[in-house]
């Protein structure tokens, strides 16, 4: 008999293991969200991976951070964050600027544009997390986030 993931995804045969069907599970889950925040997104003309680098430029505050921490805060990693930047800075969301004694070292920060951009995304992120995340009580959101974190700690 089929469970629910089988289903979805059409698959006749049963998983190997749990941990299969668990891992399974987690990437469809990863890929559903992730495709319905980049659709909740498209309107205001940016993606998923765009409001990502203004929320970490948002929290560097003032300061700025270089291309590689940049890089390091992603909630998922991309391979030419340069460019990424890049697209970013042609839209007047960040600025970018060389630093004084060393010149190869570039800071980038949020400009007011992506300031006022990311407010109303805000808005738009906390009901994208209201309509997909309020399916389970706060005390089973705690969990997923516990072992979720027991998960990437193992990754480490």
């Amino acid at each position: 008999m089929q469970n629910g993931l089988q289903a979805e995804l059409k698959q006749t045969r049963p998983f190997k293991s749990p941990y299969e069907e668990a891992f399974v599970a987690l990437m469809r889950t990863a890929a559903v969200l992730e495709h319905a925040l980049e659709t909740s997104l498209k309107p205001l003309g940016i993606t998923g991976t765009q409001y990502n680098v203004l929320r970490i430029l948002r929290g560097a505050g003032v300061e700025g951070l270089c291309r590689n921490e940049i890089g390091e805060r992603m909630v998922r990693r991309v391979p030419d964050v340069t460019r990424l930047l890049d697209r970013l800075e042609e839209t007047g969301y960040i600025g970018r600027t060389r630093g004084g004694e060393d010149r190869r070292y570039v800071t980038t920060r949020i400009t007011p544009k992506g300031l006022e951009t990311l407010t109303k995304l805000d808005e738009v992120i906390a009901r994208f997390h209201e309509q997909h995340m309020a399916t389970m009580s706060v005390e089973q959101v705690h969990t997923l986030i516990a072992l979720l974190e027991q998960l990437r700690r193992t990754q480490a």
